[in-house]
């Protein structure tokens, strides 16, 4: 039956939500809202499914799962998102969800303590979900409603519903039950129709199509057996034969002449495939002390197949035994950064929290990017941590091991595996002491310390939930190092002070920059003020209303406002249009008292002058601003202003 129907029976309620797992949360929804439990059975359905849904998102996200727009991640959104909805629907406006969800922590203390642990984590998940529905799905419930207006016979058209869909980010089946609260269906037909037009759509838009389709070659050649990785245990290795080559058109051959390009497939070798994020090797193919080929990346075309982009040098014919030699350099600059990527996964999971899931990476030899779960920025402090956590290992010089075992058992060791990719039943399990253990099939240094340095040098958002860092070690942040020295010291130099006193030098320079930033100001303001007798002279009365049209340079737009409200404010009944040209742009403003709004319209005014001068322009009845680029043109275009305000009069 369930623990709360049978505490709802044994307590003699009717209702899973009045057993005394349930309605305390009830109650503290209605405290939320302003409401009272029992007055009104719209607010209590909506109590009920914010209660549920704030229980199943507290342990969710407790747990490790994130909103997101698929997987476990959807499926917690879908249930936070429908609790926002039905509290917005009886009134409540403001974030309440990561309220409710502290209170289910608390209440559920004494049999889950460690709900406690995480109680801040949750609520800042929570209330930046609520934020983002704030400003993102309340569009598309406006839009929704607008549409379900004017639905015909009880039912929302399918292009209608894509719209929602495609556009505004509204799922189907939100649509669907906002659809039966108004008692309304959707054509499905039609929606389904315009999905896959969509479909079809971006499969002809993708560039990369071809490079989806497999190759029938290549099915072919993995026919005749797996490529054998030797690159675990060596750079370099002999006697590896050609048992396949395809021509620029991947097209089968049996031969490459010396300056074509193509790709060759060897029995055994040594370069890596790109794959799980790792670039692919480059290096050359050999014939003794003659190069055949250099081999420009390594990729597998088809699961268990490696395939080498070469550009020949000589003949190469298929049967031929070649050397293989990997670029050493590049090769063990993608092994720092790979083993670093570990290091820095562990560091993460340690400072932010369990929660952190690896999200994608690419490791190069240039640098490192690692995308995992989280919900908001890391602060300083926390990108400090984490580099001073990994560096901690780098130091330590501490083994890396490589230990190849079932799947199952690599899973009992604790190591960590990506949530839905698909493994074999003999899986790498790569550890770092007690700080690192991950399923993975790159290329690893032997011992941390050969990664020398590891430097984060970016942190930020790449999608809802999701965060990206990236870095650099070795010799890479031996340069970011070195030029950072270099660019430092040019400035203590050219600003006569040292290391240890720069900081306070360029805070008192910034002190005075902004004080006399703040006297231009007040020199432009007085010089305004003093103008406002000129301009008064150059304005005219036509039909008992004060026009001006004039030019005066030097302000930029927020002194050419200020200026144009204090003449409109002065002169009561007044049209006024300022121009100012500087540095070969022109800033018109334009305002009007608000007597005169209903006949003069002060962006209709800025639009045609802005127009006149080669820009464009427009605003509110009473203010409105422009620009343009031709100097030349303005003095005839604030002409014209005062026959268009009298033609409006």
């Amino acid at each position: 039956m369930g623990l709360e129907r049978t505490a709802a029976i044994l307590q003699g309620k009717l209702s899973n939500f009045d057993c005394d797992l349930l309605f305390p949360i009830v109650q503290r929804g209605a405290e939320l809202l302003g409401r009272e439990v029992g007055e009104d059975a719209r607010v209590d359905t909506s109590l009920r499914i914010a209660a549920d849904h704030a229980r199943a998102t507290a342990f969710l996200i407790h747990d490790g799962v994130l909103p997101s727009n698929e997987g476990r991640g959807y499926v917690l959104r879908k249930i936070m998102r429908r609790a926002m909805r039905n509290a917005r629907m009886v009134g409540m406006e403001d974030p309440f969800l990561y309220q409710l969800t502290g209170f289910v922590a608390e209440w559920m203390k004494p049999a889950y303590p460690e709900l406690m642990e995480s109680i801040q984590r949750v609520a800042r998940v929570v209330k930046d979900e609520e934020h983002r529905y704030a400003t993102t799905f309340q569009v598309a419930e406006k839009v929704f409603h607008d549409e379900a207006k004017s639905a015909q016979g009880g039912v929302l058209p399918g292009p209608a519903a894509f719209k929602l869909y495609d556009t505004y980010g509204l799922a189907l089946d939100e649509m669907q039950e906002m659809a039966r609260e108004r008692g309304l269906s959707i054509d499905l037909d039609a929606f389904e129709h315009a999905m896959e037009q969509q479909r079809q759509r971006a499969r002809a838009s993708w560039k990369g199509a071809e490079k989806a389709q497999v190759a029938p070659a290549y099915q072919t050649l993995l026919e005749k057996g797996r490529t054998k990785f030797l690159g675990y245990e060596t750079l370099h290795s002999t006697g590896s034969v050609v048992i396949g080559l395809l021509d620029a058109n991947k097209e089968l051959v049996d031969m490459l002449a010396a300056g074509q390009s193509g790709e060759v497939v060897l029995d055994r070798t040594p370069f890596y495939a790109e794959s799980g994020g790792q670039v692919g090797d480059h290096g050359v193919l050999m014939r003794g002390e003659d190069k055949v080929a250099s081999v420009e990346n390594t990729y597998p075309a088809v699961p268990g197949l490696s395939v080498h982009k070469i550009t020949a040098h000589a003949a190469i014919a298929l049967g031929d035994a070649v050397d293989c030699q990997v670029e050493q350099s590049l090769r063990s600059s993608t092994m720092r950064n790979h083993t670093a990527t570990h290091l820095l996964h562990a560091a993460l999971r340690s400072v932010l929290g369990t929660h952190v899931k690896q999200a994608g990476s690419v490791v190069e030899p240039s640098r490192l990017r690692f995308d995992f779960s989280h919900y908001t920025a890391m602060d300083p402090e926390e990108i400090a941590q984490v580099e001073r956590l990994a560096n901690e290992q780098i130091l330590r010089n501490r083994a890396v091991e490589t230990n190849l075992m079932g799947l199952d058992d690599a899973l009992k060791t604790g190591a960590m595996a990506l949530f839905g990719e698909k493994y074999g039943d003999s899986v790498r399990v790569v550890t770092v002491g007690d700080f690192s253990r991950e399923l993975c099939g790159g290329t690893h240094v032997g011992r941390t310390g050969d990664i020398g340095l590891c430097k984060i040098i970016y942190e930020g958002s790449i999608s809802a939930g999701v965060r990206r860092i990236e870095a650099v070690t070795g010799e890479a942040a031996l340069e970011r190092f070195r030029s950072a020295s270099e660019s430092l010291a040019r400035v203590t130099s050219a600003l006569r002070t040292s290391e240890t006193d720069l900081f306070e030098q360029v805070d008192r320079m910034v002190t005075h920059q902004k004080s006399l930033e703040k006297q231009i100001e007040q020199l432009k303001s007085k010089l305004a003020q003093s103008q406002i007798g000129d301009l008064e002279s150059q304005s005219r009365e036509i039909k008992g209303v004060r026009v001006l049209a004039a030019r005066v340079d030097g302000f930029d737009r927020t002194q050419l406002r200020n200026l144009a409200d204090s003449l409109r404010n002065k002169w009561r009944t007044a049209v006024v249009v300022l121009a100012s040209a500087e540095d070969g742009n022109i800033a018109l403003v334009s305002a009007v008292t608000k007597d005169l709004t209903g006949k003069v319209h002060a962006g209709k005014i800025v639009s045609g002058l802005s127009q006149a001068i080669g820009g464009k322009g427009g605003g509110r009845p009473d203010l409105a601003e422009g620009g343009g680029k031709d100097a030349a043109a303005l003095q005839g275009a604030l002409g014209g202003v005062y026959s268009n305000v009298e033609g409006m009069l």
